[in-house]
């Protein structure tokens, strides 16, 4: 697991790194802050940046037993914004950042990503109805995900998904008259997804908190990934979004603060390098 990374490939660090890094054949990882993590790159490195950090607010954090964090709003907010700026410096001109966060917050730090330069394309939502009413609100049914480029993309892909069927006759929901023969390839993806589920079996997950559903950072990667690239994510959690970076082909290097979560990410990782090496002696 610990092999040595070819020397190319490690010129995404200003300088040498002095914490511990993991280290694969197309990545590393590290236990660091995620602003100090990124201060630590090089500018103008990363093909793809996602940024999915911790959103459970509304009041503090810490209001459950099981979180550690107890962060006031205002230094939440001034922390993400500075770890965005950031960002936008670490990011390839033409290059592709992705924020995944609550619709209000999505709203605050898009407008701070325009401020610093970068290029609004969509604001993505992902149906995910599993919050509560509160007060005078409508039912709150989605997850925001913007997805900003710097300057003209470098590369851009436009996915097809299949046409929603019944699941129980198995007959298409929606009547395409004449044009059936157009969309039976697929049909092309738009803004919102409604497609994704959650994951919240426990057989599926790799914690007990909330998860990013690696259905989303797949198609996130098909559309905005080149083999060969570079993807940052400043905040791994257990690996998702590197997971489909390797399936990709892409090079990784990403960072988490919670040594626990850093290391199922490992582990998963490990287990990625596992079955692609197994698929290719196969092959052989």
């Amino acid at each position: 697991m610990n092999r040595m990374v070819n020397r190319t490939r490690l010129r995404w660090w200003r300088g040498e790194y002095r914490g511990t890094i993991c280290r694969f054949k197309d990545g590393e990882i590290v236990c660091d802050d995620a602003l100090n993590f990124l201060n630590a790159l090089e500018e103008e490195c990363a093909d793809v940046i996602f940024v999915d950090p911790p959103f459970n607010l509304g009041k503090k954090y810490g209001k459950r037993s099981k979180k550690k964090d107890c962060v006031e709003e205002s230094i939440y907010s001034e922390y993400m914004t500075n770890v965005l700026k950031r960002g936008v410096q670490v990011l390839k001109t033409g290059g592709t950042l992705y924020l995944y966060h609550l619709p209000i917050w999505a709203l605050r730090f898009g407008n701070i990503l325009e401020e610093e330069g970068l290029s609004f394309r969509h604001w993505i939502a992902i149906s995910m109805k599993n919050g509560f009413v509160r007060g005078n609100h409508l039912h709150p049914a989605h997850y925001a995900l913007l997805y900003f480029t710097k300057g003209k993309p470098n590369y851009f892909s436009r996915p097809k998904i299949d046409i929603a069927k019944c699941r129980h006759c198995g007959k298409d929901i929606k009547d395409y008259g004449g044009y059936k023969k157009y969309v039976k390839d697929g049909i092309n993806l738009s803004d919102y997804w409604e497609d994704i589920s959650p994951v919240r079996h426990k057989k599926y997950k790799y914690r007990e908190e909330n998860e990013l559903p690696i259905s989303i950072v797949s198609r996130v990667i098909n559309i905005s990934g080149v083999k060969g690239g570079l993807v940052v994510d400043p905040f791994i959690g257990t690996g998702s979004v590197l997971d489909a970076a390797k399936s990709k082909k892409m090079n990784f290097v990403g960072a988490d603060i919670e040594k626990k979560f850093l290391n199922i990410a490992k582990t998963r990782l490990s287990k990625r390098d596992s079955i692609d090496k197994k698929k290719r002696n196969k092959n052989e």
